[in-house]
């Protein structure tokens, strides 16, 4: 019998979980109606299976219902906020601003912004990808219509001040959005308390389904986002198109187990990470973290290893461990990571780079699976290299 790859590439991507699949599974075919259909049955019952999961997921993120949209993902999220947002605020406001180290995502749709004319800086951020709160209060004025810094970065899990950053941008009016898409596994948060204007999720970074995410945006903003896309406006007149039942009971099941158990899963990625970082210290004592020691997402080790190229290490632990060089969302780009090129990493320390994911299935077994393979693919790379 076959022994099952290891899989630790958990911030890219985490499995849907069985009880997520269980509570999908009557939605496409049983209860197969459109949620927008008003005429009968099953379309009443559909639309309660789609009102009920908005619930469950503003309940993740402190929020009111009436404040959420189902997009297809936190991409489509992040365009929408930026795009929809940017637009609306008038003449006077026509500057955005955005942090170093944002999902490419969100650094295009600034740039989209900059061809319409608006001005867009780029916030630095230290070593360890945090948010230079003294520079970007300089750059902050009353031009500035919205700013987006994430939550917890996806590739060096570095959790951002928020708060404060929430607070220097309500000193001049701008409006925040936060890419939280990696957010609700590392940290229990609430978009009033930390004061975020607009916020972006996706179901699949917490044992959800691919192909739906989420939008939040206060009440009052809401109601003045220009639509990107157009069509029947079925949610709120911003975002049109046939809500998918099936993927937005999974959401909401997944948002629901991910709060209710936050406490337990968060502590139990933060033993398992470590036990990881553990081990391949004692198999490399060069290696090294990169991204905050402590104030980052539980379940991410993004190390770099000295003498190592990334991508060889990554091609010698094929097909027996998925691990990452960084998002999965810029694939096939040649450069190295523009997040660890922020935080002041060489090209070559870039290019030394792996990034684990441990996630909610990963077990101690796994780990050290895991670990008797790295230490094959350390002793093979390092002979490559010499």
């Amino acid at each position: 019998m076959s022994i099952r790859p290891i899989y630790l590439d958990n911030n890219a991507t985490t499995p849907t979980d069985p009880r997520v699949i269980k509570a999908m599974d009557p939605w496409w075919f049983e209860n197969c109606g459109n949620p927008h259909s008003g005429d009968h049955w099953f379309g009443w019952t559909a639309n309660r299976a789609v009102e009920k999961a908005r619930l469950q997921v503003a309940s993740l993120i402190g929020a009111d219902e009436n404040d959420i949209l189902f997009t297809s993902g936190a991409t489509e999220a992040n365009n929408l906020s930026l795009l929809g947002a940017a637009g609306c605020r008038g003449e006077d406001r026509r500057k955005v601003i955005v942090s170093a180290v944002e999902h490419k995502c969100v650094l295009e749709s600034a740039s989209a912004l900059e061809r319409l004319g608006f001005s867009v800086d780029i916030t630095p951020v230290d070593s360890e990808g945090v948010i230079d709160l003294d520079v970007f209060s300089r750059l902050l004025d009353e031009r500035t219509s919205i700013v987006s810094v994430m939550l917890v970065n996806n590739e060096i899990g570095t959790i951002q001040p928020i708060e404060e950053v929430s607070k220097l941008c309500a000193s001049v009016g701008a409006w925040l959005h936060c890419d939280a898409a990696q957010a609700p596994a590392a940290v229990s948060f609430s978009v009033d308390n930390l004061g975020i204007d607009l916020l972006s999720l996706s179901a699949h970074k917490i044992y959800g389904p691919k192909g739906i995410g989420a939008m939040y945006a206060r009440s009052d903003i809401l109601t003045r986002l220009q639509p990107q896309t157009f069509g029947g406006g079925q949610e709120k007149n911003v975002r049109s198109g046939t809500i998918p039942t099936p993927l937005v009971v999974g959401f909401g099941e997944a948002a629901e187990i991910m709060e209710r158990e936050f406490l337990s899963e968060n502590r139990s990625l933060r033993q398992r990470a470590l036990a990881l970082w553990d081990g391949i210290c004692k198999l490399d004592s060069t290696a090294h973290l990169n991204g905050p020691l402590h104030r980052r997402h539980p379940g991410n080790l993004n190390i770099q290893f000295p003498g190592h190229d990334a991508s060889a290490l990554i091609g010698a632990l094929q097909p027996n461990v998925a691990v990452s060089t960084g998002s999965a969302c810029t694939t096939g780009t040649p450069e190295p990571s523009h997040v660890l090129r922020a935080i002041g990493l060489s090209m070559t320390e870039a290019e030394n780079s792996v990034r684990f994911g441990v996630g909610r299935f990963t077990t101690f077994e796994d780990i050290e699976r895991a670990l008797s393979y790295l230490d094959s693919a350390l002793r093979s790379t390092a002979q490559a290299v010499a």
